[in-house]
């Protein structure tokens, strides 16, 4: 039998849920404007007592493509991450390609990281091509000489899911990800395009409203069970 306390537990409890859901539906849409961003999902699952659990599982699905033109812009078509060293030397991953060049001409991240074992592009050069396997070139443009200069590195996980994401849009490894291996004689490398954010803008403004009209019933429920709990002890006294 569900006692009165035990109905303002499991409203208590669901509330704070819905809390913790609003947290995640509002990171996502204050990460709409980043590039590669993937976005969190918080799956909710109701045990045989009535009351609500929360997993949090990051969406990797594609986002879209958009078209910059920039020459050190790349955008991943399919699955994948490239390796990333911080100037500490930590090893992160990333599906975000808006990259630059460093004072000493290596390419890095926006934010400073190698781009993964240190491409250096030669400081006077016609043409910059990056290929689709990730192969980085410098050639003339009348075609009469091209120069390897390393390859972009894309490796996956066996479980992307359990990746960790840093607060700069990057993810470590952990166990429950494995290690990185790497993917070879692909083709998921365009040049001059960015990937976008995979969020739905409007599907997340839809679960704020549904989030909010949730919250709002629940703490009538409360209030109202409250009342009577409260009528209940004055007439037992």
């Amino acid at each position: 039998m569900t006692t009165i306390q035990g109905i303002i537990n499991k409203g208590v409890i669901n509330a704070e849920l819905q809390f913790d859901k609003m947290g995640y539906v509002s990171t996502n849409v204050s990460n709409y404007n980043t590039y590669g961003y993937k976005g969190i999902r918080f799956e909710q699952m109701m045990d045989e007592n009535g009351i609500l659990k929360g997993y949090e599982r990051r969406d990797f699905s594609q986002g879209s493509i958009q078209r910059t033109e920039g020459e050190l812009d790349i955008a991943i078509n399919g699955s994948g991450f490239i390796p990333v060293t911080s100037p500490k030397g930590e090893v992160t991953y990333t599906r975000e390609g808006s990259f630059k060049l460093d004072k000493d001409g290596y390419l890095i991240t926006n934010d400073g990281y190698l781009v993964g074992d240190g491409i250096k592009i030669p400081i006077n050069y016609d043409n910059l091509r990056i290929r689709k396997n990730g192969d980085v070139e410098v050639y003339s443009n009348d075609g009469t000489y091209t120069e390897y200069l390393g390859t972009i590195p894309l490796v996956n996980f066996q479980n992307p899911e359990g990746l960790k994401l840093t607060d700069n849009n990057k993810f470590y490894l952990t166990a429950e990800s494995g290690e990185p291996v790497l993917i070879k004689d692909h083709s998921k490398i365009q040049q001059g395009n960015i990937e976008v954010t995979n969020i739905d803008m409007i599907n997340e403004v839809n679960t704020i409203l549904r989030l909010n009209a949730s919250m709002l019933a629940s703490f009538k429920v409360m209030q109202t069970v409250n009342d009577m709990y409260s009528k209940a002890i004055q007439l037992n006294q």
